[in-house]
């Protein structure tokens, strides 16, 4: 099989792994989709398409070529729509809400400035999800207006402040399985914070939260994602979405993507040769979710 990772970091420790797994039975190849200043049919070159693509990179020009890969039949791990869809945090909010998902309480205006009454400490994150883009905790009128001066243009949404321990819990999915580890929260207090309350791997991960990444998949559509999870008053509360995280440290994740892309590879060959059967992987996180 001939496998191509679209992403400006082959060399990413998930992505190098997952190669390295693969390299010695297939071909395994890297295109970055922000290298040069061309249409996405230049940039792919002359010659047949790989026979999975693996979108690790979520820029404008990467969701552009994933599309056009998508247009001429080739499968796209996760597709450029369930992708896309994830880096409004307004429709995933609206998403996660219509489906039943536990998704923190989420507000959202055109500026920070525009925002309504708020309850302190909040948390105000850019509308849309990107490399180096707005999430901070607010804990006063004042701490918002200085956000307003600092990110007067862009638009937003605001949750509410979940103290929970001052750890937050990563949980990562390929293909079903689940990975999961503490990671010390940003937007706790820095002082006085517990250790994190021991051992999180998978063994410790309870059954149903487990289960809630895995629906997360079905709702929106993704392969290989992350969910942030807090502890909420009642259950946990989910607050982020991310489609094809960077899955560091993660024994057995490197394998499950392998897998994954071999059998979305292999199904596409059986597609094609069948006429053209439609991929699991080309599912769309819009579908309506509400007879779900």
């Amino acid at each position: 099989m001939r496998i191509c990772l679209l992403t400006a970091d082959p060399g990413h420790p998930l992505l190098a792994a997952t190669a390295a797994l693969l390299s010695p039975r297939h071909r395994v190849e890297s295109l970055d989709p922000n290298r040069d200043d061309l249409p996405a049919a230049e940039l792919l070159g002359p010659g047949p398409l790989a026979d999975v693509y693996l979108l690790k990179a979520r820029t404008p020009r990467a969701l552009a070529l994933a599309r056009h890969l998508e247009e001429r039949g080739a499968p796209v791990v996760n597709s450029a729509a369930a992708t896309a869809f994830c880096q409004d945090r307004t429709d995933m909010a609206d998403l996660a809400g219509r489906s039943g998902l536990p998704f923190a309480a989420t507000r959202t205006a055109a500026t920070i400035a525009g925002l309504p009454a708020l309850d302190h400490p909040s948390v105000i994150k850019s509308r849309h999800s990107r490399r180096g883009d707005l999430v901070a905790r607010v804990d006063d009128a004042a701490g918002l207006r200085a956000l307003a001066e600092a990110w007067p243009d862009e638009p937003v949404v605001a949750q509410p402040y979940l103290a929970g321990t001052g750890w937050d819990q990563k949980l990562w999915v390929v293909a079903g399985q689940v990975f999961c580890a503490r990671r010390r929260s940003e937007l706790s207090e820095p002082a006085g914070a517990p250790d994190g309350g021991g051992p999180f791997g998978p063994r410790e991960l309870p059954a149903d939260r487990a289960e809630l990444a895995r629906r997360v998949g079905e709702v929106f559509g993704l392969d290989v994602y992350g969910v942030d999870l807090l502890d909420g008053p009642a259950e946990p509360v989910i607050v982020d979405i991310n489609a094809f995280p960077g899955i560091r440290g993660q024994a057995g994740a490197p394998e499950a993507l392998a897998a994954l892309a071999l059998r979305v590879a292999r199904h596409g060959v059986e597609a094609r040769q069948a006429g053209g059967l439609r991929l699991p992987a080309q599912r769309d996180a819009r579908q309506d979710t509400a007879g779900r």
